[in-house]
């Protein structure tokens, strides 16, 4: 089920939200995967995108790596959604926490996916919160660096086709800590959130 737990509005128009619920069942034209390096998609979120899409996002995946080499750690890189409903799969690579400069990592990948995004002239995208699994980023400091790389980029460009952002969280602990965050994060900035049962 997707239940909407936080709306924001930019001054410009554009919606960051934050949704709990399956991300593969995201209604919208990207979802982002949360992925390693060599794109192989067994388990976690990335497991269950290829479960629900099919194959071809592993072959796709794989094919981009024997053209391109690994995704390298804060990059992202772009298949086709099988049978998902959205269009695109970005496989945004997070670091895992203790290899260094995690922070930095963290909001390169994010950013790489909203560019991307971009890129590819999509109005809706939908990403969960990476690096958070068993890359082991403490959801705190996650929601707060990827709330903030989302706010920053949606702020610096108005004029961009991408729109509609949500933050996809499995479970209640993880939708409560990145609702704390959104509130205190944008709750201060010019148009106010509204909070959905």
């Amino acid at each position: 089920m997707r239940d909407i737990v936080f709306e924001f509005q930019t001054g410009s128009g554009q919606h960051i939200r934050m949704i709990r619920g399956d991300i593969t069942e995201e209604p919208v034209d990207v979802i982002v995967n949360a992925a390693n390096e060599r794109l192989a998609h067994g388990g976690g979120v990335a497991g269950a995108i290829v479960r629900g899409g099919g194959a071809i996002i592993q072959r796709e995946s794989d094919g981009w790596v024997r053209e391109h080499g690994p995704v390298p750690t804060g990059g992202a890189a772009i298949t086709s959604a099988g049978s998902l409903p959205a269009r695109y799969v970005i496989h945004a690579v997070g670091p895992v926490w203790g290899s260094g400069d995690e922070v930095a990592k963290l909001d390169s990948a994010v950013r790489s996916s909203l560019e991307l995004a971009v890129e590819h002239q999509v109005s809706s995208l939908s990403l969960p919160a990476i690096s958070s699994g068993i890359f082991g980023f403490p959801a705190d400091l996650c929601a707060q660096v990827i709330i903030a790389t989302v706010s920053d980029f949606l702020s610096s460009r108005p004029d961009a086709s991408l729109q509609e952002v949500n933050l996809v969280l499995f479970g209640e602990e993880m939708a409560s800590v990145f609702l704390q965050e959104a509130h205190r994060r944008l709750g201060s900035e010019h148009v106010s959130p509204c909070q959905k049962p």
